[in-house]
């Protein structure tokens, strides 16, 4: 599950390291190419809010196998793709159906003993993570070897796989929910009401998506405007000094057993707000750049992974429309983040995006240290 988490996730961050060479590609500016990665979260965020919860009333396995294959698809179209329209809606598409990563968490967490579920959760986010970091790596050296279009055209075939693997790996699962499609995304709603936990971690979450996201879109243009014009290899380089957030994913579960949600929570929180700072030195030199990667990252998965493994435990019945509302959240901070970053970039360059993402990250602190945890609700 870990790492067919991590393959699927990467489907929509391949685009990041890879937009210099996409605006180039299809004579676009490099705004209109931010918007390729940003309809892409968008597409993903509505995936997960029209297509996941359907995880508690249908046979998730089943719902893999269809999902994966139609990944592979999308992926395909995108490949083959000759216009900035076209790019766009094969992106949406991409995002859409890519959502089989937050299926798996739920499956993790029922799969083992209550107090063992936090570890399992945070053992699937660590390949979730390395996918990610891994994806704008591969993403940057293979689009700068093979092209951008041979990337996604390789990504299709590991879905194929994957589907395969997937279907004779895992069990069927029972559905939990016996209401109608209307009843099951009406529900959404009462369970948003029903647990402050869930609202307030869910917008510190995507303040937190918002200020990482806008970094990673904007970091290529950044190297590229550098005196040494960096290509997008390097960009996919910083990716990987990013799987140090791995560690956080892995650690988290054993962190909260420890300490409380809140205390993980503000540390980690922290940590991403000091990253922020380091970039503000980073605008003409590399050297800020890598400690405050490490940091990013490090505090970005700590938090996505304590804030999941405390969510899906509000319920045990509605865990993927739990996990729905949470990641729907927060993509579409994603989302914005990924917009504000493109703006920003625009109109101010390096210095008005550290700002941008400075100030989510302190918001999402404050929310963080002063909302409501599990242990209030």
């Amino acid at each position: 599950m870990a790492f067919a988490a991590g393959a699927v996730v990467a489907n929509n961050y391949y685009n990041q390291p890879l937009l210099q060479e996409m605006s180039e590609s299809l004579d676009i500016s490099a705004q209109a190419a931010s918007w390729i990665a940003s309809i892409t979260q968008i597409g993903y965020a509505l995936g997960l809010l029209l297509l996941l919860p359907l995880g508690d009333r249908l046979d998730r396995r089943h719902m893999i196998t269809v999902l994966m294959f139609l990944s592979a698809l999308m992926l395909v179209l995108f490949s083959l793709s000759n216009s900035y329209p076209s790019v766009l809606a094969s992106g949406f598409l991409i995002g859409l159906t890519s959502i089989v990563p937050q299926m798996l968490p739920p499956i993790a967490s029922q799969s083992v003993p209550a107090n063992e579920a936090a570890d399992a959760v945070g053992k699937v986010m660590a390949g979730l993570l390395l996918g990610i970091v891994l994806s704008r790596f591969v993403g940057g050296w293979l689009g700068d070897l093979l092209g951008w279009r041979a990337v996604y055209g390789l990504a299709a075939g590991l879905m194929l796989i994957l589907m395969v693997v997937l279907r004779k790996s895992l069990s069927p699962v029972a559905p939990t929910f016996r209401g109608s499609y209307y009843q099951l995304i009406l529900s959404l709603k009462h369970i948003y009401m029903r647990h402050a936990t869930l609202r307030t971690i869910s917008l510190a979450a995507a303040l937190q998506f918002g200020a990482f996201s806008l970094f990673w879109t904007t970091l290529a243009f950044h190297l590229n405007a550098m005196p040494e014009h960096y290509s997008a290899k390097v960009a996919g380089t910083f990716a990987l000094i990013g799987a140090t957030g791995v560690l956080g994913a892995l650690v988290s579960g054993k962190f909260t057993k420890r300490y409380s949600e809140r205390l993980v929570l503000i540390i980690s929180g922290s940590l991403m707000l000091a990253a922020f700072a380091m970039f503000f030195l980073a605008q003409d030199t590399l050297v800020w750049l890598i400690p405050a990667v490490i940091l990013l990252d490090l505090g970005m998965q700590m938090s996505h992974v304590t804030s999941m493994s405390t969510i899906l435990f509000l319920d045990r019945n509605s865990t993927n429309r739990l996990n729905t509302t949470y990641m729907v959240i927060r993509f579409l901070g994603g989302a914005v983040g990924t917009i504000v970053g493109g703006y920003s970039w625009h109109h101010g360059g390096w210095i008005t995006v550290c700002a941008a993402g400075f100030s989510f990250c302190l918001i999402a602190l404050l929310i963080n240290a002063y909302g409501s945890t599990s242990a209030d609700a």
